[in-house]
This record gives structure tokens, C-alpha cells and sequence, in this order.
């Protein structure tokens, strides 16, 4: 055999194989590394949903206004931004109040019961009954009430900063299990709106409310201080209630009502609502168990898209 033929069958034996593999598909590339000092993309805190399924706000704010019924406020001509609110966000049109005069709604909000209150009385205390700022404390987020004249944080008086702050709007300070700092000035307020707590409480003064001052004074007044904190949080991930403690004694206690934020869907809704129906839809975004009679209520899970 000549000495030359392993040589030449080698070369057959590569050109076959090679022929053999043409048509077979090439392996993916791996993928390439990312660049020096980047990182994957993670949801953060914010984009969780909540224990229940429903959108958990990276911030929520909740001003509350005074004495106005429904009709008097959403479409009047006096009130161009609170109608705007509600065009661009959740207009709840079948919004009432518990009861009258104002004290008690305030307390309903925020602990799920008026608490035997049927007045303007001051002070009330309920030393270790259960409350919205406690259940956010307890699950540790932060809550934070700002109230416009309020004289200082902590205060417990009763009126404060000629008689424009009042105490019977600030439920917090009644709750004997909240510390003190929870009540702070509305100067408080952080212009840096990523600070703020996952759930903050806004309280005009008495005038700002609409309470002694006319439709247009309140407007006015959100437009130029709450309206910045709307307009972020339509693109943050956060939320905001405006809301109403009572009508001004018309028949049925309706008021208005609207949500504006990242993931509020555009609407009039006119399921009927409460403020133990605020509570029980807050309650839900953050984990909470529902108080009192909230838990008779469903959370407003029609006008916000899945988390």
C-alpha cells in the first residue's frame, strides 16, 4: 500500500464531515456582556403589587377638603381644577359621607368607625383603638398628617394659628397609640415628592378647605399647592384623593370625590362609595387588615389598572 494513502483519506474524512454539518443550524450566540457599571433592569418597590393583587402607590396622598356637596364643586365654573381632576382621573359621582357635622367622618376615614362621635367636640381620645396611621406604622411605612396653621409638630391643641387650624380635621391627634410626630405643619411638605411617605394625610386651614372661604379660594389653593404633587405623581407611580368630610347638608351627604395617578383609569364611576370605601382601598394596597366597617366595603379596584 502506498505510504501517501492515510494522508488521503484523512483529507476525504474532513471534507465529508464538513459537507455533512452544512446544514445544520448554528448555535445561538451567547449574549454579550453588559457594559462595565450597568445593571439589569429590577422592578423596585414601588412596582409590586400589593399583598391583595391590587396597585401599591410608591406614594399616596390624601387632602381632604370641607363642605361641599357634589354638584357644587365638579363641573361648577368656580372650581376649573378640581373639574380637571376629575376629567384627567377617577370622578367618583356616587361619593357620600357618613354623617354630619364633620368630626365624625374624619375619625370614619381613618380608623373605620366614628367612634360614638356625633359632634365637633374637642379634644376626643381613643387611647388604644386601632387606625390607619397605626396599621402603616406597625407594617413599617411611613405615615405623615401635614395640616396647614398647624403651630408646631405634635401640637394637640384644640384651634391654632387664628383659629385656621382645627383639630376636629386632624383624627391622628386623638389616637393615643400614634406618636406625636406623625402631625406635622404643612411647611413640612417636601418639594421633593420622592420623600414623602407611602401614605401622607394633606389638611388645609379652614379657609383653603372652603369651610369659611369661598369654592374658588380652595381651588385655587390646590391648583397652586397640591397641583405640582399631581402632575409627578401621574408619572411616579403615586396617587392622589381629593375628597370632601360632608356636603353642606343637602339631601343624601353626596361629595366629591376624584383619584389622579399612574395607574387610575379615566372615568366618572358611579358605584357608591364612602369614605370607609377610601379606607378599605387604602387598606388593601398596603397589606392591611380592614378596620371596622371597611370590611363591609369593596376597594376601588374598577378604577385602577391591575398591578
Amino acid at each position: 500500500m502506498s505510504p501517501r494513502l492515510p494522508a488521503v483519506l484523512l483529507i476525504w474524512v474532513v471534507v465529508l464531515a464538513a459537507a455533512g454539518c452544512a446544514g445544520s443550524p448554528a448555535l445561538p450566540a451567547p449574549p454579550a456582556p453588559s457594559p462595565p457599571g450597568t445593571a439589569r433592569a429590577t422592578a423596585g418597590p414601588s412596582a409590586r403589587p400589593s399583598p391583595a393583587g391590587i396597585w401599591r402607590p410608591a406614594h399616596l396622598v390624601v387632602v381632604v377638603m370641607e363642605n361641599k356637596s357634589y354638584s357644587r364643586v365638579v363641573g361648577d365654573p368656580r372650581a376649573p381644577y378640581v373639574t380637571s381632576l376629575a376629567r384627567r382621573g377617577a370622578d367618583l359621582t356616587a361619593m357620600f359621607a357618613e354623617t354630619h357635622p364633620s368630626q365624625p367622618n374624619y375619625i370614619a376615614l381613618f380608623s373605620g368607625s366614628t367612634r360614638g362621635v356625633r359632634d365637633d367636640s374637642c379634644p376626643q381620645s381613643f387611647p388604644t383603638a386601632p387606625s390607619l396611621g397605626r396599621q402603616l406604622l406597625d407594617a413599617g411605612l411611613r405615615f405623615v398628617a401635614y395640616a396647614e396653621a398647624l403651630p408646631r409638630a405634635g401640637y394637640d391643641g384644640c384651634v391654632g394659628s387664628g383659629g385656621r387650624y382645627a383639630r376636629k380635621h386632624a383624627p391622628w391627634t386623638n389616637f393615643g397609640n400614634l406618636p406625636p410626630s406623625v402631625a406635622r405643619p404643612f411647611g413640612d411638605f417636601p418639594g421633593d415628592f420622592a420623600t414623602l411617605p407611602e401614605v401622607a394625610f394633606v389638611i388645609p386651614d379652614m379657609c383653603a378647605d372652603m369651610h369659611d372661604c369661598s369654592v374658588s379660594t380652595g381651588d385655587a389653593w390646590l391648583r397652586r399647592e397640591i397641583g405640582p404633587y399631581a402632575d409627578w405623581a401621574e408619572t411616579h407611580d403615586s396617587l392622589l384623593i381629593v375628597t370632601f368630610d360632608e356636603d353642606d347638608y343637602h339631601a343624601g351627604n353626596r361629595i366629591p370625590t376624584v383619584l389622579v395617578g399612574g395607574r387610575v383609569r379615566r372615568g366618572a364611576y358611579d358605584g357608591r362609595a364612602d369614605h370607609y370605601t377610601l379606607l378599605r382601598t387604602i387598606e388593601e394596597m398596603y397589606g392591611l387588615a380592614p378596620l371596622g366597617r371597611a370590611a363591609d366595603r369593596r376597594p376601588l379596584t374598577a378604577v385602577l389598572t391591575p398591578a
